[in-house]
């Protein structure tokens, strides 16, 4: 027996539209149009719990919240998060801060699903070349040690160059999808974001979700995949993963 996880990877640009205006309804509105039972967000204003999209979130929709910051703006944590309907069994944050760079990082963190847990990073990668392959060379040296298992990749990858040594060693450890463009949101024509999976051939679909109202509230689209989940679980890790996120059910 399978089941099925739709997967959503979304920078949502602050949570400021192409009309200008900061709008989290307008952000929390499209995820529920979306419906995805793991959604990775880049660009967060702010992952405080207390107050805001996150808030909304939990308020809302119920999900499971990982945050990974990755600097503070205005007193105010900014950077990654993860959601998901399913429990979050263990999370760690990846460092792919490179020199002086804005800081960047990776959420690794652990779903336990029907069929058992699913590994899911979730990145944000930086905008010089040679700073996302020292970033890709990080993640892939993070996702070495013993069997992959049933593990997912997500993020903004910031890269447009399509035979880029980036992309084509994340095709190599996973292998080649025909991802559709996300970037910009009303007239798609870069593919930014992206979404592998092992196995690979449990990656079943992979489409931009493109009503007016994700056109309108952030410069990207989200990406949306379905994951066909068999009984194939994540080995389990030969060390314990500290916890550098915060998570709540």
């Amino acid at each position: 027996m399978t089941t099925g996880l739709r997967l959503a990877t979304w920078n949502i640009h602050g949570a400021v539209g192409r009309d200008g205006r900061h709008d989290v309804r307008r952000i929390l509105d499209v995820l529920h149009e979306v419906d995805a039972d793991v959604v990775a967000l880049q660009e967060v204003a702010s992952l405080g719990l207390e107050e805001g999209l996150l808030q909304a979130v939990r308020d809302n929709l119920g999900l499971h919240i990982v945050t990974g910051r990755t600097l503070t703006r205005r007193n105010a944590d900014y950077g990654n998060a993860l959601l998901s309907r399913h429990p979050v069994t263990r999370s760690t944050s990846i460092d792919l801060t490179i020199g002086r760079h804005e800081p960047r990082n990776a959420i690794d963190a652990r779903i336990a699903c029907d069929h058992g847990d699913v590994r899911i990073v979730a990145t944000h990668l930086g905008l010089r070349p040679a700073e996302r392959r020292l970033q890709v060379k990080r993640l892939l040296a993070a996702l070495e040690p013993g069997p992959l298992g049933a593990c997912i990749v997500m993020g903004d990858l910031n890269e447009w160059y399509l035979w880029g040594r980036p992309l084509r060693w994340l095709h190599a450890k996973f292998a080649v999808t025909r991802t559709p463009a996300t970037f910009p949101a009303r007239r798609p024509m870069l593919k930014l974001d992206r979404i592998w999976a092992h196995p690979a051939s449990a990656l079943r679909s992979l489409r931009t979700h493109r009503s007016a109202l994700a056109r309108m509230a952030s410069d990207h689209l989200p990406l949306v995949a379905t994951y066909t989940l068999a009984p194939v679980t994540c080995p389990p890790s030969p060390t314990p993963l500290l916890s550098t996120a915060q998570s709540t059910p």
